[in-house]
């Protein structure tokens, strides 16, 4: 689940760190020479301003995220009215895939977001300060590969040989490695072809790919729009959960502050799951779609956010171990210790 936010560019860290480094310097100055003027004042310039600090203290919760349920839960704006009484801020940052709101989040850039099984294991293979925040229920439905309407691709076996786009370092990235086992062909038997969900519907529509491994609600705009068809889906292959993630140091700092962003979370499953017609015209509204389109999403998804368990990090863990045996991965990781700190 995805949007209209443009790729973090390759220089995005080191700019971010120097802006940084040179902010945390000005402020350090001028809170010295700020201290110095308010000693000088008198006591009872110290008290007031101390009073006025406690009053302004915030907190700041960056919430990246796809399009989806986090777009109605930012449209509703009631988690901001949940965290106003602490004292917390929310800000939105909109991204088209997991892996660039991953690498916002390995920079510093975010705290809170969602995605899919596999951009976690690619990051934490990269060292990002990774842990998992929650885990929807299954929803294997909601990624599949399509390919175009009259093509003579029938079975999955077909696909040996063929130009198949998908982006990389995604959820669909592990469906595609799962799927080619399940039907008898290696890893290598189809031409991988990396593309972002935009840049890979444009090539579908020229006809410069052969399939295209894609998730809701590009899913559904490709059947609805580009008369796609739907070749297979997840079911029966993985899981397809999503994930909601955090840092360690914003987990272990601001449990309170996830705890009530996973009840919001879960407060917008539970209404979706039981208003699926006006869901999906709020979800056509917040992503500019047509309702036909976010009908067919929100009918095949599944419901439910849980605490991330230690099965569910078994199965994180079977991801990992694949990437690693097919050298998508340098090193083999152990998720063990991937939870946070208890938000029960």
């Amino acid at each position: 689940m995805c949007g209209k936010a443009p790729a973090l560019p390759m220089h995005f860290e080191s700019n971010t760190m120097t802006k940084i480094q040179s902010t945390s310097r000005r402020y350090a100055l001028k809170s010295t020479a700020a201290a110095l003027a308010t000693l000088a004042a008198g006591p009872g310039v110290l008290i007031a301003s101390s009073h006025a600090a406690a009053q302004s203290a915030t907190r700041t919760l960056r919430i990246g995220y796809q399009k989806g349920w986090l777009s109605i839960l930012k449209g509703r704006g009631t988690l901001e009215k949940r965290l106003a009484p602490l004292g917390v801020n929310v800000t939105w940052t909109e991204f088209n895939a997991g892996p660039v709101q991953l690498e916002a989040l390995n920079v510093g850039a975010i705290d809170f977001g969602d995605v899919g099984e596999a951009p976690p294991i690619f990051a934490q293979a990269a060292g990002a300060p990774l842990v998992y925040a929650g885990a929807t229920v299954p929803r294997p439905q909601l990624e599949a590969i399509v390919v175009p309407k009259d093509s003579p691709i029938q079975k999955v076996a077909d696909l040996k040989g063929r130009r198949i786009a998908y982006n990389k370092g995604s959820n669909v990235q592990y469906f595609l490695a799962k799927l080619l086992q399940k039907n008898g062909l290696q890893y290598t038997d189809v031409q991988h072809i990396h593309l972002p969900p935009p840049d890979a519907r444009a090539a579908f529509e020229k006809g410069a790919i052969d399939a295209w491994i894609i998730w809701d609600p590009f899913l559904a705009s490709a059947q609805k729009t580009l008369d796609a068809r739907l070749l297979v889906d997840a079911k029966g292959v993985v899981n397809n959960r999503q994930y909601y993630f955090t840092s360690r140091d914003f987990a272990t700092k601001n449990t309170d502050v996830l705890k009530i962003a996973i009840a919001e979370v879960n407060t917008i499953d539970s209404w979706i799951r039981d208003n699926k017609s006006v869901a999906a015209a709020e979800l056509a509204t917040v992503l500019g779609l047509d309702k036909s389109i976010t009908e067919l999403f929100v009918s095949r998804a599944a419901y439910g956010t849980n605490p991330v368990t230690s099965d569910i990090l078994a199965e994180q863990q079977a991801i990992a171990d694949t990437f690693f045996e097919l050298k998508l991965i340098p090193k083999k990781l152990n998720l063990l210790h991937a939870a946070p700190v208890s938000l029960s």
